[in-house]
Order: C-alpha cells, then sequence, then structure tokens
C-alpha cells in the first residue's frame, strides 16, 4: 500500500478528529464570547507492519489503540476484519 499523503483518519478503527472543548452554557447566556471550540486529533502513527501468514510488510497510519489491537488480535485477524488484507 503506497501512501501519498499523511491521512488524518485511522486505516483500521477509522477514528478521525472530533470536536471539543467550548464554554459553558452559563457563560454563553451571560456574556459574548465565540465558542472556542477545538479539534482534538487521533494518536497516528505510521508503521509498517509485518503478516506472517502472507509473508509481507504492510505500511500504515494507525492510531496507537489500534496498535494495541494488533498485539492483541494479530496483524493479520486485525487487518482482515478491517478490510485491508
Amino acid at each position: 500500500m503506497l501512501l501519498t499523503f499523511m491521512a488524518k483518519v485511522c486505516a483500521i478503527s477509522k477514528r478521525g478528529s472530533i470536536v471539543g472543548g467550548g464554554y459553558s452554557n452559563r457563560t454563553r447566556a451571560t456574556q459574548f464570547n465565540p465558542t472556542g471550540m477545538n479539534r482534538k486529533y487521533p494518536n497516528l502513527q505510521k508503521k509498517r507492519i509485518y503478516i506472517p501468514e502472507l509473508k509481507k510488510t504492510m505500511n500504515l497510519v494507525i492510531s496507537t489503540r489500534s496498535l494495541k489491537t494488533i498485539q492483541k488480535h494479530g496483524a493479520y485477524a486485525t487487518l482482515k476484519k478491517a478490510g485491508l488484507i
């Protein structure tokens, strides 16, 4: 798999960014203020993963949470469930 750009979405779990932060409703009701929202991104890492069943490696952009899933269930099972194999 050839990566041409750094994705902001995990290849396995398909998790992307979320919007968080902001002011409470009380603050918003009593004074003029922008919402102050900010975008939070998942912890994405570029990893080269070896799949022993296929005897090949894959370059993936995955979150650290997905990396723990690969360690628990194995690379082949996790990538097959995600539809990458």
